[in-house]
């Protein structure tokens, strides 16, 4: 049996065909098309699992654990799909990687030509894009789901866009329109631009979205680096009920909007806007997540999640609360 110190992702893949083929009886082709792999890929991975050990009576994982935390998470909040990956102690980036990783292998075995992809910015988002690793181009568009900050290559979401479509093979179409407009009447403005319209149009329908969960309450909270003038009023947001960030959106702890003025003046998709996509896959780690994670689960904001170990059992220990989604 392999230890703690084989590949996560590695491990994963193998665990993953092998209940394919051994459980559910599908053929190796059957699984090759399924998980977009060439089939000599399959019969390798199902090769290095019997050396491995992990092939007996039933399929086993080394990560068993984490197997049984994404079941948990797939019960409570009413998921289609969980994946957790282990906490890298001590390296809260190398965690973030890790599970940018995880969710980049989902979205590729997930993916299919002619899909729509809608994406967020967000450290998270940008783990994934940067890890994904492709084994043929696929025929996809991508989209932003918001509009965008330039500064820096994770809150720029037409950079990432493009970074996304450019690792797919495929083609992207970018938003050229602030996150924030000045007043509510000129959000209005841009959002009934032709051009703005069209995009959003496509994200409301995307096959795929991938989004991040952002946290408001520690001093260094990405919702800042969003909208760099912005002097957050703690007072405010503490009466607004706020936790997180969603979609840009500030949200509270049952997923509603919170009564924020600068969620007036979003260039945006709404959260609820997300409810006709395929799958929309949240993607999040560390502590200062926790809350931010559990308020989109009793939104029903995200159809599936992709955590490392840590922030999945924090977003645990309150399943209580979860449970009890509207």
């Amino acid at each position: 049996m392999a230890d703690g110190r084989e590949d996560f992702e590695a491990i994963r893949q193998i665990h993953t065909v092998l209940v394919l083929h051994f459980v559910d009886g599908m053929k190796q082709n059957d699984i090759a098309a399924a998980l977009n792999l060439s089939a000599s890929k399959v019969n390798r991975l199902i090769a290095q699992g019997r050396k491995l050990g992990m092939l007996r009576i039933a399929v086993e994982s080394p990560f068993q654990r984490l197997v049984d935390i994404e079941k948990q998470l797939i019960e409570v909040a009413q998921l289609a799909a969980a994946i957790v990956t282990p906490t890298v102690a001590g390296s809260p980036d190398s965690t973030l990687q890790q599970v940018g990783r995880a969710a980049a292998n989902q979205l590729l075995e997930t993916l299919r030509d002619g899909d729509v992809i809608a994406i967020t910015g967000g450290k998270a988002i940008s783990a994934l894009v940067e890890n994904l690793q492709p084994e043929r181009a696929f025929d996809v568009t991508v989209v932003p789901l918001t509009g965008g900050v330039q500064g820096k290559h994770y809150t720029d979401v037409n950079h990432l866009a493009t970074r996304l479509a450019e690792r797919l093979g495929g083609t992207s179409m970018l938003l050229h329109a602030p996150l924030f407009a000045e007043s509510r009447e000129q959000r209005d403005l841009l959002l009934d631009m032709a051009s703005v319209r069209e995009i959003f149009d496509l994200a409301r329908k995307a096959a795929i979205a991938l989004v991040g969960v952002g946290s408001i309450q520690t001093p260094g909270s990405s919702y800042y680096d969003l909208h760099p003038g912005l002097d957050p009023d703690r007072e405010k947001l503490a009466a607004s009920g706020a936790v997180g960030e969603f979609l840009a959106h500030l949200i509270r702890d049952d997923g509603t909007l919170a009564d924020y003025p600068p969620n007036d003046r979003l260039v945006a998709l709404a959260p609820s806007e997300l409810g006709r996509c395929r799958s929309v896959m949240g993607v999040a780690s560390g502590a200062e997540k926790v809350w931010p994670i559990r308020a989109t689960l009793r939104g029903n904001y995200l159809k599936s999640l992709v955590v490392d170990e840590e922030t999945a059992n924090a977003v645990l220990s309150n399943a209580g609360s979860i449970r009890n989604v509207a």
